[in-house]
């Protein structure tokens, strides 16, 4: 497998535990145990059908968020029932790596998306915090072996995003950036890239540009419809859209991430289906050939079962489309 290989990716979920605690939480439960949902919802079969599918139109990388779906050695606590045994992630790896796709492996530590952390997720910038969290980065590795890289989520943490949940937690100013350099380093210091989502710079754009390092692949997402020279559906569109080139200008390498999720804003019966194809065109024109790494499309199905699949094998399709498009401009 060829390490400097342009990506068309994919995101799927092993784990569910990543948007908050409160989907789980019924009356009569107690909110200091709860830590999102107790099993994992994913279809083998499904899963090694979606992997064939990939195989076949040319998808060539999945970030695999493992959230709870890992029974990691070092913390076996967090597993919830039907998480997977390392040995059996390592042979899933492999198996896939034998068909041309590259797993990446994902742990979201932003606190919007930590619930998968377990009692450790009200811990956050604790003694207790680092070492467990540096603990199962180490098991990841040694389960992947040594992975190019390593995506470490960190999206959407704020109040806002947090509005539903039991707990409420986020990091501001010098706790933010003290705590994702730690992860940035303990990934490093392992032999592989940190990757994120970019979604930090909207709201932060001069320290961002400062402070973050240029080592660190970025994943600016954009999941609207309205392209450069059209009016944007919504105010922040507008500067997430713009995100792309500026930070190409600052130097950072992309892998722009689109969707088929349909917006909660768009009309009943709407679809986001154009989104995916917008944006290679789009960053095509804006990112620079040399910075520009790939391209993932996000179904953001938090459960792979037959009631997902239509947006699980939609997304996998219109990257099969847009490789195949590719393939005939050149």
């Amino acid at each position: 497998m060829k390490n400097d290989r342009f990506m068309w990716g994919t995101l799927f979920h092993l784990g569910r535990n990543f948007s908050g605690d409160s989907p789980a939480f019924k009356k009569g439960d107690n909110p200091a145990r709860c830590f999102g949902f107790r099993e994992i919802d994913f279809d083998e079969a499904m899963w090694r059908e979606a992997a064939e599918s990939m195989k076949s139109g040319g998808v060539n990388t999945v970030i695999l968020d493992l959230s709870e779906g890992v029974v990691y050695p070092s913390h076996p606590e967090l597993a919830v029932k039907g998480s997977w045994s390392p040995e059996k992630l390592k042979g899933e790896v492999v198996r896939l790596r034998r068909m041309g796709i590259e797993v990446i492996p994902k742990l979201n530590f932003s606190t919007s998306h930590d619930t998968w952390l377990g009692e450790y997720a009200r811990m956050v910038s604790t003694r207790t915090y680092y070492r467990v969290c540096s603990e199962i980065i180490g098991d990841v590795f040694d389960i992947f072996g040594k992975p190019r890289f390593f995506h470490l989520g960190y999206d959407e943490e704020s109040a806002a995003d947090q509005k539903s949940y039991l707990f409420v937690c986020v990091r501001q100013g010098e706790m933010w950036w003290h705590d994702f350099l730690f992860f940035v380093k303990e990934v490093e210091k392992r032999g592989a890239r940190a990757w994120i989502w970019s979604d930090y710079f909207w709201d932060h754009e001069e320290e961002f540009l400062k402070r973050m390092p240029r080592t660190v692949l970025q994943s600016n997402w954009y999941y609207g419809r309205r392209w450069e020279g059209e009016p944007p559906e919504r105010p922040y569109e507008a500067k997430r859209l713009a995100a792309f080139e500026k930070l190409d200008k600052a130097g950072f390498e992309q892998v722009p991430t689109g969707t088929n999720w349909v917006p909660p804003y768009f009309k009943k019966g709407e679809t986001n289906d154009e989104n995916f194809s917008c944006l290679v065109k789009h960053c095509r024109k804006h990112v620079a050939p040399e910075r520009l790494k790939g391209f993932v499309n996000a179904s953001w199905s938090s459960v792979l079962n037959e009631g997902r699949r239509k947006r699980v094998f939609g997304a996998i399709d219109q990257v099969a489309a847009e490789i195949a498009r590719a393939h005939a401009d050149t």
